[in-house]
């Protein structure tokens, strides 16, 4: 954690994708779905925020004590590449560091299932962490989803707005849930022990 980030500051946690039930299963709304279970974990239920466009829940997680943390878990309803303003508003509205917010996202370059946890960087022309960075800065953690490279021509929107395949699916769940238990260790633990046990 950075050092001038008090102890107990809130965590915001932003699963990125697209609303609407004919995004839900894309392989870029693998953000939701992370968010989704991490929601289900802390019992809570995603409802709008105020005026900002997101739904949010708010609770925490951790053992009783220090490791005890407040999250706020959201989903932005903009549409990816327009994520920043609303995760922006959350950050003002709950008064949240950068340094603890975490974009959980697919990421075309890593292989399907596999997760890579890291704190700044590129937005590796993916346009939800594009929007993000451009209004906030890009020194946010980002817990990234290995979704693959698109097959033979398949161009890369196409690919990332289709849903995961059949064959995907028979692991989805496994996955989903591995990332989720992924960014509750970086949120509880930090960064290097998060990586140390889930980034491969």
């Amino acid at each position: 954690m950075d050092v001038t980030t008090p102890a107990n500051a809130p965590w915001l946690v932003v699963g990125l994708g697209n609303p609407g039930s004919e995004y839900a299963m894309n392989r870029h709304n693998v953000g939701f779905m992370v968010a989704d279970l991490l929601a289900g974990r802390i019992g809570g239920k995603f409802k709008r925020a105020g005026k900002t466009q997101a739904q949010v829940v708010e609770g925490r997680i951790g053992p009783p004590g220090p490791a005890n943390r407040r999250v706020i878990l959201a989903k932005p309803m903009s549409y990816m590449n327009l994520s920043g303003g609303p995760v922006n508003a959350l950050r003002d509205f709950y008064q949240v560091p950068v340094a603890n917010i975490v974009a959980v996202h697919d990421e075309l370059d890593i292989d399907y299932g596999t997760l890579r946890l890291k704190l700044g960087g590129g937005d590796n022309g993916h346009n939800g962490l594009k929007s993000l960075t451009k209004a906030m800065g890009a020194d946010y953690h980002r817990v990234r989803f290995g979704i693959g490279r698109p097959p033979g021509r398949m161009q890369v929107a196409d690919f990332v707005l289709k849903d995961f395949s059949s064959a995907e699916r028979k692991e989805l769940d496994y996955f989903v849930d591995r990332a989720a238990d992924a960014v509750e260790c970086l949120v509880i633990e930090g960064l290097e022990r998060a990586q140390s046990t889930y980034n491969s």
